[in-house]
């Protein structure tokens, strides 16, 4: 009876593991469903790696080279401030050149400046989210399907593929950041 039972135990294991399953793709993670404290703590951590504070936050010069600003995080060029002199001439000939705050940018197609994403009304306080993601994946002025492009260094076209997951993190986390009233100016154009 022992013989038989550990038989049949064996065989329903051997028939189980030949049945056919398909395989989980190691690329797809399963969307998780996070608290809100986890969804911005997740944003915080893309928003480092992908580089937002290398335009998008004001610098200063320290001891081992620029800083962030903490108390302008996320709040772009700031409007008070004159627009930089920058060497039209090499300019024009295809050179880049960024500010010493390094919140503006100059290149060929002219002055650009890096826009306020804290959630002040002058910054993505009234976005909704399919405004950020439209502005993030396709590269839109504000969100807006007929709104001008986002202007170099905005490397836009790295996110197009980003999932919503994502997405949606980063954005629940700018919106959770101190806000910062500032204006931000509208670039100029190369022929100005």
């Amino acid at each position: 009876m022992k013989t038989i039972s550990i038989s049949a135990a064996f065989l329903a294991i051997f028939l189980i593991s030949c049945q056919k399953t398909s395989a989980p793709d190691p690329d797809q993670k399963p969307f998780v469903k996070k608290d809100s404290a986890e969804l911005v703590q997740y944003g915080k951590y893309l928003v480092t790696i992908t580089g937002c504070n290398d335009c998008h936050t004001p610098k200063k010069m320290g001891p081992k080279g620029p800083e962030l600003i903490e108390e302008l995080l996320l709040s772009g060029f700031q409007g008070k401030n004159a627009i930089p002199e920058f060497d039209k001439e090499k300019t024009q000939k295809g050179f880049a050149e960024m500010s010493p705050d390094m919140t503006a940018a100059a290149g060929p197609w002219g002055i650009s400046f890096a826009a306020n994403l804290t959630p002040d009304e002058t910054g993505i306080g009234n976005w909704t989210f399919e405004q950020f993601k439209t502005a993030m994946t396709q590269g839109k002025y504000k969100g807006m399907a007929n709104g001008r492009p986002l202007l170099p260094p905005m490397p836009w076209f790295n996110f197009t593929e980003m999932k919503d997951e994502d997405l949606q993190a980063i954005f629940a986390y700018l919106k959770s950041i101190k806000p910062v009233e500032n204006v931000v100016p509208s670039p100029v154009t190369a022929s100005n």
